[in-house]
This record gives structure tokens, sequence and C-alpha cells, in this order.
């Protein structure tokens, strides 16, 4: 163990046996355990015959103890930062203590594991070349459904949380923004005794969970494919300007500059390319 230092330890989010051996580690022989609830933290660590002490840090006192927490570790102490659940700092508490350590110049080390948004991109069937998180939306459906709004255009995956007496509305919302017919992934109590993963059309998916109130109860995780017009228009446009290009360039040329300028796939865009020129020779 390094002492002065700030270890970010993952810790399992539902089952109990979903922990490194690293983690068990780090977490039995630093001086003490910044917990986000010590009582849920508790429970873990009884389960692993762990007693090492801990103290809360939570979002309603992190601005107070983040300060006292980088002076003990200053003067010489290890701590381990965890969450109820997941990796921490994830919509979790935990980031000014972190900002403070680095600060500091005392060393913060990550001891991964796992991950609710990882989780659930793994089993989304969604494309997970690319995603943003975006935790959890706006309580308020004002504001819920502006924040959707804004993100109507966005192409990449995105991942919500959200919780079990929001979940219908903030659903129905997605479907009145993004449109019924958008892909998605409803992840509940992920690796706990009644986890289910409903995927499909979100018109299709709110219906399902409005037949089966089991469907409204537990932790949520939304994983929403992006949006396809905007990758269909720039696509379009690239079309258009490689075709322009190559009056003056070869195909291959015309197709990566095209490609490179309106952020589409180069391959894709000369498969298409060829394609054109191809039925522009039968005529």
């Amino acid at each position: 163990m390094t002492k002065q230092c700030l270890y970010v330890v993952a810790t399992p989010i539902g089952n109990l046996g979903d922990i490194t051996q690293r983690a068990l580690e780090v977490l039995a022989e630093v001086d003490f355990i910044a917990a986000e609830d010590t009582r849920h933290t508790r429970v873990l660590m009884i389960r692993h015959g762990l007693d090492t002490p801990m103290v809360a840090l939570e979002e309603h006192n992190e601005e107070q103890m983040a300060p006292k927490l980088v002076a003990r570790i200053l003067s010489g102490e290890s701590i381990a930062l965890v969450s109820d659940a997941g990796t921490p700092l994830l919509s979790d508490p935990g980031f000014r203590l972190v900002q403070l350590a680095a600060e500091s110049g005392i060393e913060v080390v990550s001891v991964p594991g796992p991950s609710a948004v990882t989780s659930a991109l793994s089993i989304s069937g969604l494309a997970t070349d690319r995603f943003t998180f975006e935790g959890f939306l706006p309580a308020r459906r004002v504001a819920r459904c502006k924040r959707l709004a804004g993100l109507g255009s966005e192409t990449r995956t995105m991942v919500f949380f959200e919780s079990s007496h929001r979940i219908v509305e903030c659903l129905s919302d997605l479907a009145a923004e993004f449109g019924k017919d958008r892909q998605i992934a409803v992840c509940r109590e992920m690796t706990k005794q009644f986890e289910t993963v409903l995927r499909g059309a979100v018109g299709d998916v709110i219906s399902r969970i409005e037949l089966d109130p089991n469907q409204r109860k537990g932790e949520f995780v939304l994983v929403v494919s992006g949006s396809q017009a905007d990758e269909d228009e720039k696509f379009k446009a690239a079309l258009v300007l490689a075709r322009l290009l190559r009056e003056h360039l070869p195909s291959s040329q015309a197709a990566r500059v095209a490609a490179k300028l309106h952020d589409v796939q180069r391959r894709e865009l000369y498969s298409a390319l060829e394609k054109q020129q191809d039925a522009d020779n039968e005529l």
C-alpha cells in the first residue's frame, strides 16, 4: 500500500460477489474508507470479513469533508473512496475530493471494477463504439423534456440512469422527443436476482412495462440509440461533395477528402461513390 494516497475503488452494482481481489486488498489495508453511505458499505464489508474504519462522504457534506480528508492524507494516511454501487463519481459524490487531492499533489489511484454504465452498454444490443453518459435526467417534466430536446440530434448511443417512480414518465418523454421507434434497452436491477432487459422500440417497451408492475420496480439504466437522421444527411452531403471532387481527383482521394470534411466512414463513402459511378456508366 502507498501512503498519502487516495484510492478510487469500484464496488458491486448488485451482486456482492462482483468485486476484484485487488479492491478487497485495498479496502482491507487503507487507513480508512470514505463511503457514500457507511450503512450500505458495511454490508459489503461484513460479507468479505473487513473491518476498516469508515467515514461518510455524501452529496450534502462533501464540500466540508473534502479538505479534512485531504489533510489526513497529507499527514500520511491512505484513503479508499467508494460509492454505494459501481465506480465512484458517476452520478455519485467524490468529485470535489478527487479534485482537491489532485490539486494538493496527492496520488489518486483507480481500482477499476463494476460499472452500471459499461455493464448496460455491453448487454444492450446497441452500438457501443461511441456513446455519451447523461446520468439522471431532471426530475421535473419541463426540465426533462428540455434536456431531451437538446439531445434529439445526438448520433452517439446515450446512457441514462432512472429511478423506479419516474421510469414510465421518463420513457414517455423519450418517446415524445425522440419518436416511438427509437431503439432502447431498459436494463433493470442489473446483477441482482430479478434482473431484466427489455429491448426494442421505445413505444413497444413502454407498453410492456405498463402491463407488468414488476417492470416498474428497482434501479434502471436506459441505453438509447443515437439519431440516424443527422448521420444520413451528413453521408448524403459527403457523397455530393465526393462526386464533385471526382471530376478532378481519383475516386479514392475524393472519398477521403469528403469523408474527413463531413466526419463519415471513408470506406462506406468510397463504396457508395463507386456504385454511383457504375450506375452512371450503365446509362
